[in-house]
């Protein structure tokens, strides 16, 4: 099987094996490629890029004697660095044994790179171990690194028939958690290096990019770090994942679970080379053959997401600078006296007395408890930030969390074993060690106690990279390896522990230089778990710091994004980026969290917003205000506009993250995982869709009223008013004034919607009704995923409702598949019918006459109203010309 799996990579990944049927190198070939797993004794110089075993001939293989110039004739933009820790003079490089070719300007290609036949490890026979097979790996020439490890163990693992594992580590060394150039692999520097099927490459965040990254000698550093999204800058997350987009509708993925430093160089070969600080060489590749298989198969690696409250999905208000519980208040009142929905108000740290978790202030915040109640009588939820910087400055006696942390030993240590002290918000902090398991208990004691006063429905950590505002300590790093190692990848700041805490700390599994990209992904491990134990149901965690698998726990958002047309822009493949990384509950602070916004800007961004997983308007202390009801009536007619849109959609958008928690399908999807071999589709992130069956097309520039919009090939409606459009994948000019969005659906589907209200408290116990898109031929399909909103594994018990909707023939059938009580006092209240092609004479329901509807013949839609049938009982609606 796991020779099958490999035949099978020969051509989409050139995996190469042997005539024996060992594998001898695991790479991509071109016709400059440099030796890193061989068969020993042999060379493969000049081999093309799409070999099959097959094509090699004993009288191919060559010895290490070809001359110095044919192996120096690489073309430059194949060229791979020889020189990556450090600027090389050229008796520098050539002393590494590398070729050494200046070109006329000094950025993009190397001046200094590996030759073809560069020295690399060669490899024993594979024989049978535990999981798949494993080899020795040996080096008889020492590369030009410090502390060069020359034998190093491989493993093949076929994990299944679509993920293929491959781990190399030192066999003599317990260390956390190829190649077209040599694989490198020493104590503080290992590097791996690979050819692309093509350049159409996504994912490696979290940067601030285009959904498709830029090859032309781009690079990408994944190392977690407090910063404002820009570009060519690390930022919160790290997600060492990519998937390749191949133009003939394939797709592959790799990901290097590797908690280090980790810098990718990308390059217009195109080819992709891994660096890494330390850990070992642990890949997994995933074979698709499309690309919602890859993410499926990525998701099965790293676990699919949580199922997140349905009131979650509602619209989030926020703002560092409510500064009273009685200017909160007054927030959420003006909200809904306003008549927007809103669900869940927020507090930043000004709830904190001196600004220290687990506190609040007796004087601005004396009566939060209470404040909390009337919120739920009202329907409404309530959060707040909790950041791990835990005070240890308070007098004796006055900060439990601080006192009883110590007693406990849950702090991260210094080099010298004493607790490391930082600076955060409120002054001098420790930091919880969220891999060892009393400091998780101590947490969810603090969240206990905290909440036993505060009863909060979620929270919201923040600063978890982590951040801290002295660089390493107040007392320094040690000048060690760990802090200034042998290469450093381009970080912000120039050092690993800028902005943060010492690489030196030390940790319950390992020091900090290893753990520091997993301790967002620990904290909002601990803080779901104890969220669901104290309150027992379904948590919600906000995170800004991420890893893979921090989907499973939390939600994410992009951090503090400026209030700018850019930015909005940008908020777009940032938002899909997450969906590709497992974390479909994702969004955009609206309006942007920094700088001021405009009217316009924030009308538009509402718009969109309304359209992210995850809807919050977030605002700095200093800027003027964007709660929606400090706009001119226009403005404010067009953000109800969208937020009734979405909360009439939620049914639709919960059945999605359905999917996605049990199927690990995406909720907000770029058009090219729903059109692989559209070429149009391949690069666009200006648009996105909601599943496979809403496509949604905002307005992203200022002053635009109108909007070139790209409709893959098919029947599409207009989401408002049933308007079709028959698309041989073409872009369409449709008028967008500042109270329109463009959304449109894809024929063959049935989106589930629901009466709004101010809160989702209120409209789950409205009406439905369906929106039919019929296709070319008359039919389409939908379904519902209904439970009680906040239950503990409700899909895994089967205490939930599932109802299926087909439409052929001139009518609607629902079809339960499995009922709770969920739907039981639930009404279908009416639906819309887009592409009825004739005008019906009447309208049946369950074999009764409706005399409520109406036939648009311009549009060719049909709207039957004042149904009132039961949601938890088959249905059928018919149409008769």
């Amino acid at each position: 099987m796991l020779l099958d799996l490999a035949r099978r990579l020969l051509f989409s990944r050139d995996l190469l094996f042997s005539n024996e049927g060992r594998l001898v190198r695991s790479v991509h070939y071109d016709h400059n490629e440099v030796i890193a797993l061989t068969k020993p004794g042999y060379y493969y110089p000049g081999v093309p890029k799409s070999i099959s075993k097959n094509d090699i001939h004993p009288e191919s293989l060559q010895s290490p004697g070809n001359s110095r110039q044919t192996e120096c004739t690489t073309a430059p933009e194949s060229r791979f660095d020889c020189g990556r820790d450090r600027l090389l003079s050229q008796e520098e490089c050539e002393e590494r044994g590398c070729c050494y070719s200046p070109l006329p300007r000094s950025a993009g290609p190397p001046w200094c790179f590996y030759p073809a036949l560069y020295p690399g490890y060669t490899m024993g026979p594979l024989t049978p171990s535990t999981r798949g097979q494993i080899a020795t790996l040996t080096r008889a020439t020492p590369s030009y690194l410090p502390k060069d490890i020359s034998t190093l163990s491989l493993e093949v693992i076929e994990e299944s028939s679509s993920c293929f594992h491959i781990v190399v580590k030192d066999p003599s060394s317990q260390r956390m958690n190829t190649t077209v150039a040599p694989l490198l692999f020493a104590d503080q520097y290992l590097q791996l290096s690979t050819t692309l099927a093509s350049s159409l490459v996504s994912g490696l965040g979290e940067h601030y990019t285009p959904l498709v990254l830029d090859l032309n000698w781009t690079s990408l550093t994944l190392w977690n770090r407090d910063m404002a999204p820009h570009a060519d800058a690390n930022l919160y997350g790290s997600h060492p994942f990519y998937m390749v987009q191949e133009e003939d509708g394939f797709a592959h993925g790799a990901f290097l679970l590797n908690s280090n430093a980790i810098k990718v160089m990308l390059q217009p070969t195109p080819a992709l080379t891994w660096v890494s600080t330390g850990g070992i060489l642990d890949l997994y590749i995933f074979l698709g053959p499309d690309p919602q298989s890859v993410i499926r198969q990525y998701l099965q690696v790293i676990g699919y997401p949580m199922m997140p409250p349905y009131w979650s999905l509602g619209f989030h208000l926020c703002r560092w600078g409510y500064a009273t519980s009685n200017a909160t208040r007054m927030v959420a009142q003006r909200m809904h006296s306003a008549n927007f929905p809103m669900d869940v108000q927020w507090n930043d740290l000004d709830y904190a007395d001196k600004r220290r978790v687990f506190t609040f202030d007796p004087m601005r915040f004396g009566d939060l408890p209470e404040m909390v109640q009337e919120f739920h009588k009202k329907g409404m939820k309530y959060i707040l930030i909790l950041d791990p910087g835990i005070s240890s400055t308070s007098p004796p006696g006055t900060y439990p969390p601080f006192e009883d942390g110590v007693k406990r030993d849950v702090f991260l240590k210094n080099a010298t074993g004493h607790i490391l002290i930082g600076k955060v918000w409120p002054g001098l902090t420790a930091f919880p060690d969220f891999t060892n398991p009393e400091a998780r208990q101590w947490w969810e004691d603090c969240i206990r106690n905290f909440y036993s006063k505060v009863p909060v429905d979620g929270l919201w950590i923040d600063m978890n990279e982590p951040s801290s505002f002295v660089q390493g300590s107040v007392q320094g790093c040690p000048d060690i390896e760990l802090e200034k190692p042998p290469y450093t990848p381009r970080v912000v700041g120039g050092q690993l522990n800028s902005g943060t805490i010492c690489m030196s700390a030390q940790q319950n599994l390992s020091s900090h230089y290893n753990l520091h990209n997993l301790y967002g992904l620990t904290e909002a491990y601990a803080t779901h778990s104890a969220l669901m134990k104290i309150q027992g149901r379904r948590p919600f965690v906000l995170s800004r710091s991420s890893f893979p698998g921090i989907g499973r726990f939390s939600a994410v958002w992009t951090g503090d994004v400026r209030s700018d047309w850019e930015q909005l822009r940008f908020s777009i493949p940032a938002v899909l980026q997450f969906s590709l990384f497992g974390v479909p509950l994702v969004g955009a602070d609206i309006c942007g969290f920094e700088g001021n916004t405009t009217e316009e800007l924030c009308v538009r961004w509402m718009q969109l917003g309304a359209f992210y997983p995850l809807m919050r308007n977030h605002n700095d202390k200093p800027n003027a205000p964007q709660e929606p009801y400090v706009f001119g009536q226009k403005a404010q007619a067009a953000m109800r506009s969208a937020l009734n849109l979405r909360y009439s959609l939620l049914p639709f958008l919960y059945t999605l993250f359905h999917h996605a928690h049990t199927s690990a399908d995406t909720v907000a999807r770029p058009l090219l995982m729903e059109f692989p071999t559209d070429p149009n589709c391949l690069t666009l992130d200006q648009q996105f869709l909601w599943g496979s069956s809403l496509l949604i097309s905002p307005v992203l520039e200022q002053g635009a009223v109108e909007l070139s919009m790209y409709l893959p090939a098919g029947t599409w409606y207009h989401l408002h008013n049933g308007q079709q459009f028959h698309s041989n994948g073409q872009y369409f000019q449709l008028p967008a004034p500042l109270e329109t969005i463009n959304v449109h659906v894809r024929a063959g589907h049935i989106i589930p919607q629901q009466e709004p209200a101010l809160t989702t408290a209120a409209s789950r116990g409205n009406p439905f009704f369906l929106t039919v898109a019929l296709s070319t031929s008359g039919r389409a399909w939908g379904d519902l995923f209904w439970d009680d909103g906040d239950g503990l594994r409700t899909f895994e018990t089967r205490n939930y409702c599932y109802v299926n909707f087909t439409a052929g023939q001139s009518q609607l059938v629902s079809d339960p598949l499995n009922l709770s009580g969920a739907l039981a006092s639930l009404l279908l209240g009416g639906l819309r019918v887009f592409g009825v092609s004739s005008p019906p004479l009447y309208v049946v329901a369950n074999g009764e006459k409706v005399s409520d509807f109406t036939y648009q013949a311009d549009l060719k839609v049909l709207t039957v109203t004042s149904l009132g049938l039961p949601m938890s009982k088959t249905f059928t609606v018919q149409w008769f010309p």
